[in-house]
């Protein structure tokens, strides 16, 4: 599996769900959609996942989660960037590049009215779900590396710094402002 055609089971999983800017039935269609194709994709899926969220293991992106939702641990911005991915590769891609894009979503700016919190921690458990299904086992352990880039120092700020953030990130700034 290659990333074209892992984007392909996540568009194919998002028009197969009632609401497509659920994220967590997007990931459970995708661990059906998966667990149907050899083992061989499935395993490969799990890479291709990591190789996404170490491409969008970004400062700037970590900043906007952090204002979409009142703070972001560690783990808070993996489930985040597991929430991203299940918006598909255009939202993915747009939001890498220029994170303060994501306050032009209709579910960030609804989440902003309601208080939602932007997060998947299910999509981190695709391919685990898929292999699971498909084989009665566990994914092998050493199916998949990560290798985490250095964060960009320029972005080494407290996140609370509301001035910062509107300075950085203007629009989301503007939509989650006290």
């Amino acid at each position: 599996m290659d990333t074209q055609e892992f984007w392909t089971l996540i568009d194919d999983a998002r028009a197969q769900v009632a609401h497509a800017a659920d994220a967590e039935a997007v990931a459970a269609r995708a661990a059906d959609l998966l667990s149907a194709r050899p083992v061989d994709e499935i395993v490969a899926f799990q890479q291709v996942f990591w190789d996404l969220m170490t491409a969008s293991y970004r400062q700037p992106l970590w900043a906007a989660a952090y204002t979409i939702n009142g703070g972001c641990s560690d783990d808070g911005f993996d489930y985040f960037r597991g929430w991203l991915i299940a918006q598909g590769r255009e939202v993915f891609d747009r939001a890498v590049a220029d994170p303060d894009a994501l306050a032009g979503l209709t579910a960030v700016r609804d989440a902003a009215v309601e208080g939602w919190e932007m997060e998947c921690e299910e999509a981190l458990g695709i391919a685990w779900d898929a292999h699971l299904a498909a084989t009665g086992k566990e994914l092998p352990g050493d199916s998949f590396t990560i290798r985490y880039p250095e964060l960009d120092p320029g972005w080494d700020f407290d996140f609370d710094d509301t001035g910062e953030i509107a300075r950085r990130l203007p629009r989301l700034a503007a939509l989650y402002g006290e």
